[in-house]
């Protein structure tokens, strides 16, 4: 069995999709999913043995109640808002519940593989390199990144980072994330009012060496995100805590240019305030260094931007899921 925690979630279920793709069938979900919850749709058609609320599955994992034999526990659930300001629930839902998880699987012998963030990184300012001491030292723009950063750093100081897979997303986008509301990203947000009015906003810089809109992303496709979730998943002697990106940064002027042209509409963006609270946490780029992730032994090559959004946009006209 394989267990996906946040797997009615953006990246959880196309992972759980995979998985259906590539035969494994026995999985068990652990989300948590209210009366109403679009999440729901993102299961559809998802074959799974097991579904638990994320409170009753950690009730299970305390109490040594969890019945089967798991090989992996892909642990993806998070409160993914990067502007929340709670961070009571941040503690609580991110760091001491992903703490419970690992020594569990350890000792049962399940590989975990489990979500960090590039929100770890915050102003670049120590580069974006996935290496241990770089990792120590990283200092967050927002309490989402500082959640990752703290278990992070948890899982260095228990000595567990020779045993598990942390990976640090960049900006993954694609089918799925219909639900995540002012998390979603820009293409999914954009693209109505890209068909509909021809239009786009894109936040000013307060930069100098920044021009409007040429902010920097490493943007990548869900569907490669999950490839890199799937190599280790199969090779489960190569551990660490990797970043999971393209190794590019691309700006938000050349974002916009792939979704106007997907779309068949002639490029037409308008550069719009940042809210203040935003100013002071905005990273103005970010660009995975993929040197660690290549030598673990991932080779395959990543979708273009251009072709990722040609692709995504398949299935905005639908809400399509993957």
């Amino acid at each position: 069995m394989i267990i996906v925690t946040g797997g009615a979630g953006f990246i959880g279920s196309c992972i759980v999709g995979r998985l259906n793709a590539d035969g494994y069938k026995d999985l068990i979900i652990v989300d948590h999913l209210a009366e109403g919850d679009h999440k729901k749709e993102n299961l559809k058609n998802k074959a799974f043995i097991k579904y638990y609320e994320k409170d009753a599955f950690l009730e299970l994992i305390r109490k040594n109640k969890l019945d089967g034999k798991v090989e992996t526990m892909i642990h993806m659930g998070a409160c993914s808002s990067t502007t929340g300001d709670d961070v009571q629930y941040y503690e609580k839902n991110n760091f001491e519940y992903s703490c419970h998880m690992v020594p569990w699987a350890l000792d049962h012998q399940v590989r975990f593989i489990y979500a960090s963030s590039a929100a770890t990184y915050g102003d670049g300012r120590f580069g974006y390199k996935d290496d241990d001491d770089t990792t120590r030292k990283l200092v967050p723009l927002n309490v989402y990144g500082a959640s990752k950063q703290k278990f992070d750093q948890w899982i260095l100081e228990k000595g567990y980072i020779n045993r598990v897979v942390g990976l640090k997303f960049f900006n993954v986008f694609g089918p799925n994330e219909y639900h995540k509301g002012d998390m979603r990203s820009v293409i999914a947000k954009s693209f109505e009012r890209v068909v509909q009015d021809g239009k786009i906003a894109l936040f000013r810089s307060y930069k100098k060496d920044f021009a409007n809109g040429e902010q920097r992303r490493d943007f990548i496709y869900v569907k490669d995100a999950v490839d890199i979730v799937m190599y280790f998943l199969k090779n489960p002697p190569v551990n660490g805590i990797y970043n999971v990106g393209t190794g590019e940064a691309r700006s938000w002027n050349d974002l916009a240019k792939a979704l106007f042209a997907a779309a068949g509409k002639p490029l037409n963006i308008q550069y719009i305030e940042m809210p203040d609270r935003l100013k002071d946490k905005y990273q103005y780029v970010t660009q995975a260094d993929i040197t660690k992730l290549r030598k673990a032994g991932y080779k395959t090559p990543f979708t273009s931007l251009e072709e990722a959004v040609q692709d995504y946009v398949k299935y905005l006209k639908t809400n399509g899921h993957a």
